[in-house]
């Protein structure tokens, strides 16, 4: 589909251009341009200064969401316009499916596709048919060009500069309507490489840091997310936090009314909770479709490199502290916060870190395990049991792709599938900004109860190991 800019292309040519013998370039670049910004602006300038004449596609939502973009908000016909009104445009054409790109390359006989250094290294694969550019991200992009303020983009301040730290940086391009603006970590220089990685800004200061972010997602060490959530909360932010969210229920529970009294949002960042294959399987488990539910068993190990913090960290560190959250998740919405008895049985390497654990939950019409490894490696699937049938979902089931529905005649299984894109941050990054802007519709994927709880068996959890016996066993590794 072709949209008139408002140009004409008659005569645009140029006596020489070095690369492509004398003739018009033509420069093609792709993108939602969706809540149109500054970012949005400089790069279809930068666009336009690397040819002749600028082909412009602005990609269909429902593309988008194949794509995996999630939260568009502006419709096409407005973000068609919006990239009309720079002039910078010769021709505008939507984007609605997967290789149209290659199609366009060939059919307008395009010398450069460009596209922002989000994507560097994803399209290489077009450089056998034409010259590929990566353009530099603006950075500190604040706010729309639009008149309407009614969907500000909310700047995202990074705490930590971890693994998950990286993953989410990268998932955050992936919803519209955020910007990861900037990061802070007490090791500066940790920060200033982060932030040269992803083309962001480092701050030592953390009130300036604070200053020039909307939310603040917390992925720093598992102790410290107490004191950096209430301090961000202090200063009038919105927060998303790694899990654990606390290591004590009465932490939890201390922050969630100090952000209710601050008309604040706190999130717990347990993707899983917030990825539609898992809501689909809580809908069908607790639909009597395998009928009283009295059994759940979650299992999800890995074998962690020993050098890593969760395995040399005495205190906080281990198997439970950081998985434990993903197991407990099906079993606290399926059975509920009420459990009768808990007790926890793990093996420890020599430095007293557990590196295998079992929890056990006593429901009054249910039991449930929950089974966490670092060390140790074993079949880690969700296995729901009823008195009609049992749902199984195989590793990694945390991130719900697929599961089957069982019965007594073994040829009756019903399956289900449901997508799980990236790494899965991108769904409680959008549930996040959906609460924001005002939907509670969310609320049910993890309540404030269901964090409170986490928490609090977190706390058990560790004041049992703390304590040497108590059916904690050494085995060595």
């Amino acid at each position: 589909m072709m949209v008139d800019a408002g140009k004409s292309c008659t005569n645009m040519y140029v006596a020489d251009t070095g690369n492509c013998g004398g003739k018009m370039v033509k420069v093609i670049t792709y993108g939602t341009f969706d809540l149109f910004h500054e970012g949005h602006y400089k790069l279809l300038q930068r666009a336009r200064q690397l040819g002749d004449y600028l082909i412009v596609g602005v990609t269909t939502e429902d593309y988008d969401q194949a794509r995996g973009k999630l939260n568009v908000i502006d419709s096409l016909i407005t973000r068609i316009e919006n990239v009309k009104k720079t002039g910078f445009a010769d021709e505008i054409i939507v984007e609605e499916s997967q290789g149209q790109k290659f199609r366009d390359i060939k059919k307008y006989d395009i010398d450069i596709f460009t596209v922002g250094s989000d994507w560097v290294g994803k399209f290489d694969y077009l450089k056998e048919y034409c010259k590929v550019v990566y353009l530099d991200r603006t950075k500190n992009v604040s706010s729309t060009m639009l008149r309407t303020k009614e969907t500000p983009i909310q700047r995202i301040g990074i705490i930590g500069t971890g693994r998950i730290a990286n993953r989410f940086v990268q998932e955050a391009t992936l919803v519209s309507g955020v910007n990861a603006q900037c990061v802070y970590n007490p090791n500066n220089r940790s920060a200033e490489i982060f932030a040269d990685k992803w083309g962001i800004d480092a701050y030592s200061d953390i009130d300036e840091f604070y200053n020039v972010s909307d939310i603040i997602y917390v992925a720093s060490p598992h102790e410290t997310h107490y004191s950096y959530i209430k301090q961000s909360l202090e200063h009038g932010k919105h927060v998303l936090c790694e899990k654990p969210l606390c290591l004590s229920k009465g932490q939890s529970m201390e922050l969630f009314q100090l952000a209710k009294e601050r008309d604040l949002i706190l999130f717990e960042g347990i993707k899983t909770a917030y990825c539609p294959g898992f809501t689909k399987l809580l809908g069908i488990a607790c639909s009597g479709a395998i009928g009283a539910i009295r059994g759940v068993e979650a299992c999800f190990t890995k074998l962690e490199n020993e050098n890593n913090r969760e395995l040399k960290d005495t205190k906080y560190g281990g198997s439970f502290t950081e998985l434990a959250s993903y197991c407990m998740l099906p079993i606290l919405k399926i059975f509920g916060r009420d459990y009768e008895d808990i007790r926890f049985e793990s093996i420890k390497n020599n430095e007293g870190i557990d590196i295998y654990t079992k929890a056990h939950l006593r429901y009054p019409n249910g039991l449930a395990t929950a089974t966490c490894g670092l060390g140790v490696k074993s079949e880690g699937k969700l296995l729901i049991s009823g008195t009609e049938g049992y749902i199984v979902v195989e590793a990694p089931w945390w991130k719900t792709r697929y599961f089957e529905v069982h019965h007594e005649d073994p040829n009756d299984v019903e399956r289900f599938s449901e997508r799980f894109l990236g790494d899965g941050l991108r769904y409680e990054i959008c549930d996040l900004l959906s609460t924001i802007n005002g939907s509670a519709a969310n609320d049910f994927k993890l309540t404030r109860g269901d964090s409170e709880a986490l928490a609090g068996i977190m706390e058990m959890f560790l004041k049992e190991r703390n304590n040497s016996g108590n059916g904690y066993e050494n085995m060595g590794t």
